[in-house]
Order: structure tokens, then C-alpha cells, then sequence
């Protein structure tokens, strides 16, 4: 028996690894006897073991779902972690019967207080009222839900921190939402973090910068291949685009041209010299609105790769 076999076992059943008539480590385990039995002598090694299963069987998905007992999953995107109860508002007990008038005035004020105490201190209610300002830009940029988790978790550290106080909420979150965005390798600007929070890019920026160095974070370093993608997709381009824009990148890269330089611009010079190879031009305009750069840089960015690639690109 192997050792990750042996730790995945059940208790009382770790500890026999071997049949003491024949030496053997191959046993199996009888869930409808509740015995250990060696599976080359036959011998019964031990009786009424425990079963560690639910103690109700379902035969159907429909069963299955109606006698499991196992609520929804913990989650940090909620300020109790999804761990709160609720009581229903179609006024009846467990059997379906209707409350009298007085029960409905006593259920009708436990529903008050259960409301006040999910929110019971000014720590929760920050959490509260952070976790909706990030669900509110995870909304408008269509980020994952992995974004929404890592965002969140970073706002709980700030927040044990005590880092909070004296600060923006907004700002804090928005910055929270670009730090899980830079860990992640999900391709977002500070201006599109800043549009989609209705806050300012330096106050985004400001907090950002504030939230590495308290927390001590490991932001990894952006990549301009990791706009290609992105700007081909906005761009309804070929998948041909995409493919030579990174082969674009990687010479580019070994080069140097990309040090020093904004990933965001390199990425839409290049996008912009693929599309011009494959034959799906684009305009200037068209990338550094998409890009969020100047055409200015879009254009400066072209020449380089143009003349140090030596590419022969007719417009």
C-alpha cells in the first residue's frame, strides 16, 4: 500500500496495512458488511468498522438533492463569507402551515434583527460596503469570478491591516480589483479600472502603489503579449493577426525594443504591422482607441519595429 493510499484512508482503517495470516497489503474495504478482508487470503481483518458516509441513501440526482444537508460554499466575495441564514417571507412552519397573527408579528421582527446583525460592527460594514463597489467593477469590465475572489481577499488583508482607515473606499477597492487583475495576467489598464470605478486614474495608482508596499505583494511584471489578444478580439481580427503580432513581440523582444517601453503600445504597433501583413489593415486610429494610447505612440513604436526587424511593409 502506498503512502498517499494509506493517508487517504479512513480512521480505524489506517491503521491495519497489513493481513497478519498472510502478510499481504492488498485489503478492501466491504461497506455492506463494515469488515476489512484481505484480498489475497480471504482472511477478515476487523467487523463494524464505521461507515464515514451519510447516513440516508438516494438512488436519483432529484433524492440526492432533497436529502443533502450541505449548504452553499464559503466565499470571500460576501462580507460573512456566504455564511448566513435566512428567514423565509411566505409565513409558514416546516409543515406548510400558516402562522397566526401573533407568530407573524414575532417572525416579522426576527426578520429585522436577523437583517441588523449580519452587519453588526463598523468592520463589516466596510466589508459590506467594499465587496459591492467591487462587484460593481467586476460588472462593468466582465471580469471572472476568480478576479472578484483575489480582489476580495486582498481587501480582507488591507482591511486586518487596519490599513483602511483615512483612505478611500473606492479607491482601495478599485485598486484591489487591478492588483488580482495584475496577478491573475488578466490584460487591464489603471484608465479602464479608473472609468469603470468612477474614481480618478491617480487615485487608482495612489492606492495601488499604497497596497504593494503595506502588504508586501508580488505584482508580476506586465506583458505586451498579454494585449494581443485582447486588442484582436476588440478588433474582430484573424487569429493569423494574433499569431504573427507575438512573433512580432518575441523578435522584438530579443532585441530589447520592449524595454522601457509601455506594454500597451509595443502590443498595438505590433497588432498593427500583423494586420497590415495578413491584408486586414486597420487604421492607427482605430488600434489607439482600442489600445487607449496616442497614435503618436502607435506610430513611433511602428518605425522601430519596422526598421530594426527590417520588415518591407507597403501601406
Amino acid at each position: 500500500m502506498s503512502e498517499d493510499e494509506e493517508h487517504s484512508l479512513p480512521p480505524g482503517f489506517k491503521d491495519i496495512q497489513r493481513c497478519p495470516e498472510c502478510g499481504s497489503v492488498r485489503l478492501a474495504r466491504d461497506y455492506e458488511s463494515a469488515e476489512i478482508v484481505c484480498m489475497d487470503c480471504g482472511y477478515v481483518i476487523d467487523m463494524k468498522i464505521a461507515d464515514q458516509g451519510p447516513e440516508w441513501r438516494a438512488f436519483d440526482n432529484e433524492q440526492r438533492d432533497k436529502r443533502s444537508r450541505v449548504g452553499a460554499p464559503v466565499t470571500f466575495t460576501m462580507h460573512d463569507k456566504g455564511l448566513f441564514t435566512m428567514i423565509d417571507w411566505h409565513d409558514r412552519d416546516a409543515f406548510g402551515k400558516k402562522f397566526d397573527a401573533g407568530q407573524k408579528a414575532q417572525i416579522y421582527r426576527l426578520r429585522k434583527w436577523q437583517r441588523r446583525i449580519r452587519v453588526s460592527d463598523a468592520m463589516e460594514r466596510n466589508l459590506a460596503f467594499a465587496l459591492s463597489e467591487i462587484a460593481k467593477i467586476i460588472n462593468n469590465l466582465s471580469l471572472p469570478k476568480s478576479i472578484f475572489e483575489t480582489s476580495s481577499i486582498i481587501y480582507r488583508k488591507a482591511v486586518k491591516e487596519h490599513l483602511i482607515r483615512g483612505r478611500s473606499i473606492q479607491g482601495i477597492s478599485a485598486a484591489s480589483v487591478y492588483i488580482a487583475c495584475r496577478q491573475c495576467n488578466l490584460p487591464r489598464t489603471l484608465d479602464e479600472i479608473a472609468v469603470a470605478s468612477n474614481i480618478s486614474k491617480r487615485e487608482v495608482g495612489r492606492s495601488y502603489r499604497f497596497l504593494v508596499k503595506e502588504l508586501d505583494l508580488s505584482i508580476p511584471p506586465l506583458k505586451a503579449s498579454h494585449y494581443i489578444s485582447k486588442f484582436s478580439n476588440q478588433l474582430v481580427m484573424q487569429g493569423k493577426v494574433e499569431e504573427i503580432a507575438n512573433k512580432i513581440l518575441r523578435a522584438a523582444s530579443e532585441l530589447k525594443l520592449t524595454s522601457g517601453r509601455g506594454p500597451t503600445g509595443i502590443a498595438a504597433a505590433a497588432s498593427y504591422v500583423a494586420s497590415v501583413i495578413v491584408g486586414e489593415k486597420r487604421t492607427q486610429r482605430e488600434i489607439a482607441e482600442t489600445a487607449k494610447v496616442t497614435e503618436v505612440t502607435i506610430r513611433n513604436r511602428y518605425k522601430e519595429i519596422v526598421e530594426r526587424l527590417m520588415f518591407i511593409v507597403t501601406l
